[in-house]
């Protein structure tokens, strides 16, 4: 392995630049769609009849939590929704699409103008800053400023309030009434460690746990919190049954798991909507000869996914880039044969990289897919109008967008999930694709067609545990050893204009900066600044952009995709992101636009760049673990540079450390709708 040569000493700077007409279509197009999930919601919650069965005998917490729930079921405390199992509701009918020119989320509704005024006064008067005052009405609604002034600790539902916050803000409202055993304290701070806890990919959270986090969040009585929550509706109670009964006389064993209902409802959901693929036999939509035909034409495990597919309501299917050759075969003999099939993807990049494999225009985004504005639309009765859906990227999952997937999917349609599983995990709450892989509910085809090269050698060891010396004769594998933050910095910036482009021929536009995080001394915001002032400078005329710029911008929460700034006007900043224009407007361009040369590996996951470029600064350490490193890795076709300065802790990580764990309930949820679940 070789070092490319150093180019000239990097600068520093700042950003910015306007852009011209704005276009509306995709926001609307998905917040329909959300609008739709809520009332769905609310049906589910409607049907909810009935006590919940203990099934256990349970003490302690347990039984405390319970007990809380059978007061709220007897009325002794006002009604709450809580958790048992439900039967499936049915699909909602959705109207056929509306397709219109790609748009930019406006974000949610903006509050009334006199309900902001009222959130401010309160804010003020509590020392909180009066900026929280929009987000505050927005989401506590008309009656923000009463719930404020009733229960101070409410302000945690704000996003980026944290407990020491909203607890300085009761105290200023309330002076001596405040205190750390408040009720409404512990109750908030248990809804507000779910939601926490969702976003670090956990669907639930086992009571244990959770009193333990309340405890050092100075909760004198977590178990108090927790039972107030749940009588309140403020959260549910599950129970799930763990192992098997140990004697005639014994009931089987649960555990007590807590969880907010929007995750709660989506993973139930979900396990219905799956329950309800692999329990029906597909559609005949062609013969089982024309199948087989296509499986014999096919090679290896292509044939084995395109048999398996053809009898089979859920498949899945795993590996890595050259493995995409297998769901591109299958959905090549489905148009064949004359069916609706369709691929999702998880980014534009993505569905851009897989369109060239598949014969005429069968690729959407996920996102573009469920919200209409990509992919072949619905039926009269709301489902989406395919006889074969092809999920790519699967590990990036939620358990909500994987909820509005299968339940989207007609009677008799095939779903195929298909990825990686060695990528990181989504960013939302849940692992659905590991979560199927172990349940072991359906057919599992793992693709025989490894990456190719040095990078698909290097990259194949990680995926189980070993950081290998790989050969790279036409340097597609390069190490740069670095001292400090500000040598890599240094370093990363000359690979990126100067070694790679010279040494490779791979222009700076096509390779991409990847870093554990955003802040730091060698984060996203220090790179992406130095690249900027070396790649594009400007005096950053538009909220720090300039044209040129390379950007990433977040249209929702776990979504990222990479754009160029092509300009700016008064009605927001332009962005052409994968060959579509969007205009992100002006008030949402600080939350959702950053700049894009430098990526952490969560946003990059589902791309892949001609040359890639992964910064491991010393401070890194705690940030990797194999998934991570896996991801940001195979982030690159060509070349990869690896800018080093983690000593052992790279091949520790590799080695030793695996994904995090995330509590979740779809395999629980789903195996006994399984065949054979009743014996």
């Amino acid at each position: 392995m070789s070092t490319p040569e150093t180019p000239e000493e990097p600068r520093s700077a700042d950003d910015g630049t306007p852009a011209e007409g704005a276009q509306v279509s995709e926001a609307e197009a998905e917040l329909a769609a959300q609008r739709l999930e809520r009332e769905r919601i609310e049906r589910r919650k409607a049907e909810r009849q009935g006590p919940i069965e203990a099934g256990a005998k349970l003490s302690g917490t347990a039984a405390d939590l319970l007990a809380a729930v059978r007061a709220v079921e007897s009325g002794e405390k006002p009604p709450a929704t809580v958790f048992e199992e439900a039967r499936p509701a049915p699909r909602r009918p959705a109207p056929e699409p509306v397709r219109r020119a790609p748009v930019v989320p406006e974000g949610p509704a903006a509050p009334a103008e006199g309900t902001v005024g009222e959130v401010q006064e309160v804010l003020t008067r509590g020392g909180a800053p009066a900026a929280l005052a929009a987000p505050a009405a927005a989401a506590l609604g008309e009656d923000a400023a009463a719930l404020l002034r009733e229960d101070p600790w409410q302000l945690l539902r704000v996003p980026g309030v944290r407990p020491e916050q909203a607890d300085g803000f009761g105290r200023a409202l309330l002076g001596g009434e405040a205190g750390p055993d408040d009720e409404r304290r512990g109750r908030a701070l248990t809804v507000w460690l779910l939601e926490q806890a969702a976003a670090a990919g956990h669907t639930v959270l086992e009571t244990a746990a959770l009193t333990e986090a309340l405890g050092r969040q100075g909760v004198p009585g977590p178990e108090d919190a927790v039972r107030n929550a749940i009588a309140e509706g403020d959260v549910l109670v599950f129970q799930d049954a763990v192992g098997e009964a140990v004697g005639e006389d014994e009931e089987q064993p649960v555990r007590v798991l807590v969880g907010l209902e929007r995750c709660a409802l989506a993973e139930e959901s979900l396990a219905d909507g799956l329950a309800r693929l692999i329990n029906s036999a597909p559609k005949q939509d062609g013969a089982a000869e024309e199948w087989e035909r296509a499986a014999s034409a096919a090679e290896g495990s292509a044939a084995d996914l395109i048999r398996a597919a053809s009898g089979h309501g859920l498949v899945l299917h795993t590996g890595g880039e050259a493995a995409l050759a297998e769901p591109a075969a299958l959905l090549n003999a489905a148009h064949g044969m004359g069916l609706r099939a369709w691929a999702a993807t998880h980014s534009p990049v993505g569905r851009e990289r897989f369109a060239s494999r598949v014969d005429g225009p069968a690729v959407a985004t996920v996102a573009g897919l469920l919200s209409g504005a990509e992919g072949p639309g619905r039926d009269p009765e709301g489902a989406l109008a395919v006889d074969l859906l092809v999920v790519l990227d699967a590990p990036q999952l939620d358990v909500e967008t994987a909820a509005l997937l299968s339940e989207s999917l007609p009677d008799g349609a095939r779903l195929v999930l298909s990825g990686d599983p060695a990528v990181l995990w989504s960013v939302g709450p849940g692992r659905v694709f590991a979560d199927l892989l172990a349940a072991r509910a359906c057919p599992q085809i793992a693709s025989r067609r490894p990456d190719p090269g040095p990078l698909g050698e290097l990259v194949s060891g990680i995926g189980v545990g070993e950081l290998l010396q790989v050969e790279a004769p036409e340097k597609e594998v390069v190490i740069v050893p670095v001292r400090d933050a500000g040598e890599a910095v240094h370093r990363t910036v000359q690979l990126v204009a100067d070694s790679v482009p010279r040494a490779l021929g791979v222009p700076a536009e096509e390779t991409q900066v990847i870093t554990p995080g955003h802040g730091g001394a060698v984060g996203t915001r220090v790179l992406n600044a130095a690249l900027k002032e070396r790649l594009n400078p400007g005096p950053g005329r538009f909220a720090g952009f300039d044209p040129g710029d390379r950007v990433a911008w977040s249209p929702a929460p776990g979504r990222t995709l990479p754009g160029r700034v092509v300009g700016a006007d008064g009605q927001g900043l332009r962005l052409d992101c994968a060959g579509e224009t969007v205009v992100v407007p002006r008030d949402r361009v600080e939350q959702t636009v950053r700049h894009g040369w430098a990526l952490t590996a969560h946003q990059a996951v589902g791309a892949r760049w001609p040359a890639a470029v992964v910064v491991l600064p010393g401070d890194a350490v705690p940030a990797l673990s194999r998934p991570w490193i896996y991801t940001a890795f195979s982030r690159a076709d060509r070349h990869l540079s690896v800018v080093h300065g983690v000593d052992q802790a790279l091949q520790r990580a590799v080695a030793e450390v695996p994904a995090k764990p995330r509590t979740t309930r779809l395999p629980v949820l789903l195996a006994p709708q399984l065949p054979g679940a009743a014996d």
